[in-house]
Parts: C-alpha cells; structure tokens; sequence
C-alpha cells in the first residue's frame, strides 16, 4: 500500500467549528484514510465527531457501532443519519489536555456506488468515562470531492486531522 498526503489541518487559537477538506483529488479504484487528533469544547466528558461528506445532509448514511467503555459492550444500528457519527472525542469535563483519536477508511472514494466506511476511536480521560469504539458506516452518495468533520460544539485547539489517498504499490514501489 502506498499512502500519499492529501492535507493535514490543525486547529488554531480558539478553536474552530469544524475542518473542511475540498478539492478531494480523484483517484479512480483507490481508497481515503482520515486520520484525526482532536478533543471537542462540549460540556460534557465526550462529544460525537461528526463527518459530512460532499456537504450531503440528506439522509444517505447507514451505521453499526460497537462501544466498550472497559466494563461493557453494547451495539446499535441506525439507518438513515444525516451524517457520519464516526466515534467519541474526549470533551470539557474530560481530564485536561487529553486528545482522541480515530483512523477512518473510505473503501473506492471516486466510485458513484455506495461507500463502505470504517473507523476505529478511542477517547482518552483518566476517569471513569472512556471509550473505545468500532463503526462501520455505508454512504449511499456519489464520487467523494470534499469532507467536513465536526462536534457537538467546537473542535478544541491542536485537534490535526489528515488525509490520505491510499493506492496498491505497483511492482517498482
């Protein structure tokens, strides 16, 4: 596999409502990888990141999420999101200064067939609310030109997402 960087955008002083990546480059047969640091400003412990994908809020995005928070498992499905829900950040009562992450992949971006979508997350908090999350999301929409992520309130400052086209080496890689 060979991994090429598209952008990595960090969020500056004061935080930002959301981080937008346009002008997806189109790469037929090959596949996006979101890679995102973040922490949301929402009162509570976690917040929700949230992706829109070429701005779409129409109802096109199916979801199953498995959630462990080290003393049990649950699941649900949801059908019909006006977004991607892709896992947790840790939020404002979450302990300081700790940051989440999550690795999303989106399999055939360029293709005008549905997308399957999968992201691994974790929060961090050193407190009883913590999580670690696998969701597997299908977005019934065309070729993927642009992304914005999100939270429930803002996206805290240092929060970094990237984004990578990801392609099979050929012989000479």
């Amino acid at each position: 596999m060979a991994y090429t960087l598209i952008e990595t955008i960090t969020v500056g002083s004061g935080g930002a409502s959301s981080i937008d990546f346009t002008n997806i480059p189109q790469e037929a047969g090959a596949d996006l990888k979101l890679v995102f640091s973040g922490r949301s400003t929402n009162t509570g412990a976690t917040g929700f990141v949230n992706v829109e994908l070429n701005g779409d809020q129409n109802g096109n995005y199916d979801y199953l999420r498995l959630r462990g928070d080290g003393s049990a498992v649950s699941s649900n499905w949801v059908a019909t999101k006006y977004r991607l829900e892709i896992g947790l950040m840790p939020a404002g009562a979450a302990t300081s200064d700790t940051f989440g992450s999550c690795e999303t992949l989106i399999s055939n971006y360029t293709s005008s067939t549905a997308k399957s979508i999968i992201t691994n997350t974790v929060t961090e908090n050193n407190a009883t609310e913590a999580f670690q999350e696998f969701v597997t999301n299908i977005w019934n929409g065309g070729a993927l030109t642009s992304m914005s992520i999100s939270t429930a309130s803002n996206i805290e400052e240092h929060s970094t997402a990237s984004l990578y086209v990801v392609t099979t080496a050929d012989a000479s890689g």
